[in-house]
């Protein structure tokens, strides 16, 4: 898809889910033919000519300015994420269309292998997972049993059952927020032809994925909750951390889980870790090179 279109798909998405009330518009009641506010009321709101925004919505942002983004954006009431997206979308940052292939130093599979009583994982520019710990794999995925093409969260929340499973009434919000990171990523690189890639996968496979995508929802993943059923400990509650990895440009960042102390969760992932013969990433290497 063009950057003219997403730029006047994401525009038309947000302003589509603001009333007149919401922005302060008075509203005369009757049956309105477009949900949300007007192309002319998003305008005033906004400050420019109702034929500026028109052509802005069209995709044509060239010569906009940060300033008439920035008051579109507080018109539209988008959240932090939600402006940098658009301002990306207006003004797109110029990287490799071709990012090298992600490498791992050994102190960070060493980092990761230490953390023994919880999962803990380091994940790519293409929500691919890296490297993992013991944990992560039984946890959440076995991912040693997994296509190395197909270790990416987008792939196992969309397109494995048993993991879809695992997550239960928690599958949606999980998706959302992933699909949602995801969108806020093809706006970091917009040329990536692996996100591309695994971007028009998910849309040809998935329909949940198609769903979700269309509803232009952006956001960073920066921390959270997981919600897991665990087929042996029964129901986990974890929180997690993201950590970004500045020094490691291949690779996007390292992502931190743990149980609240003195909790069924902390004894419940004790349990696992005491009882789980699922390999981590560097078992798994070690496998691959042993005669």
């Amino acid at each position: 898809m063009s950057r003219n279109v997403e730029l006047g798909d994401f525009l038309k998405s947000r302003r589509g889910r603001l009333r007149p009330e919401d922005a302060g518009l008075r509203s005369y009641g009757g049956r309105r033919r477009v949900p949300g506010l007007r192309r002319e009321e998003l305008a005033q709101l906004a400050g420019v000519s109702v034929a500026y925004y028109i052509r802005l919505e069209q995709g044509h942002a060239d010569n906009v300015s940060a300033e008439v983004l920035d008051a579109v954006a507080r018109a539209l009431r988008l959240d932090p994420d939600e402006r940098a997206h658009l301002h990306r979308l207006a003004h797109p940052p110029r990287r490799d269309a071709r990012r090298a292939a992600p490498r791992l130093r050994a102190p960070l599979q060493h980092l990761l292998d230490s953390i023994t009583h919880a999962p803990a994982y380091v994940v790519g520019h293409h929500t691919d997972v890296v490297a993992w710990n013991r944990l992560t794999a039984a946890v959440f995925v076995d991912l040693a049993a997994v296509p190395p093409e197909e270790r990416t969260w987008m792939h196992q929340i969309h397109l494995n059952d048993d993991y879809r499973e695992r997550l239960g009434d928690n599958w949606p919000a999980v998706a959302r927020r992933n699909v949602a990171h995801l969108r806020y990523r093809s706006g970091e690189d917009p040329d990536d032809v692996r996100l591309k890639a695994l971007i028009g996968t998910m849309l040809e496979r998935s329909p949940d994925f198609r769903e979700l995508w269309s509803a232009h929802q952006v956001s960073d993943l920066t921390h959270g909750e997981a919600r897991i059923r665990h087929p042996e400990a029964g129901p986990l509650v974890l929180s997690f951390e993201t950590l970004r990895l500045p020094g490691d440009p291949d690779l996007s960042r390292l992502m931190l889980y743990a149980a609240e102390p003195g909790s069924p969760y902390e004894a419940a992932l004790n349990r696992i870790a005491a009882s789980s013969r699922h390999l981590s990433s560097a078992e798994l290497a070690a496998t691959a090179t042993d005669p």
